[in-house]
């Protein structure tokens, strides 16, 4: 069983940044493909962005793209999503994933993850 750790979530001010990250301690980090997904209230939980491993391919949500970073750090074993330029729509739980050996062609499909984290509550607002 893999357990991931998100922490870094918060309140900010519309334009503002924030970096959440997700921790884990299994052995074999580096094969696993590693994601957010984010749910707002009232809606079903979306793709924000994805990393795979070891070429660290990334992929993004068009809504996030030019404002988030992604990147994982495989020996300290978590992974960061920094978010800049935020705004209110960005407000949600964000959730880490990790899927093992995961084909490029489901980055963004959330039945492809195997394991999940608690969330994290990210609040744009003034």
């Amino acid at each position: 069983q893999m357990r991931l750790v998100e922490s870094g979530g918060g309140l900010v001010q519309p334009g503002g940044s924030l970096r959440v990250s997700c921790e884990t301690a299994a052995r074999t980090f580096s094969d696993y493909f590693m994601a957010w997904f984010r749910q707002a209230p009232g809606k079903e939980r979306e793709f924000v962005a994805a990393i795979k491993s070891p070429d660290s391919t990334k992929y993004y949500a068009d809504s996030v793209k030019g404002r988030f970073t992604l990147s994982r750090d495989n020996a300290k074993k978590t992974v960061y999503l920094q978010m800049n330029s935020l705004k209110p729509e960005d407000t949600a739980v964000y959730y880490c994933a990790a899927a093992w050996r995961l084909s490029n062609l489901y980055y963004n499909v959330q039945r492809k993850y195997d394991y999940w984290g608690q969330g994290t509550q990210v609040t744009v607002s003034s």
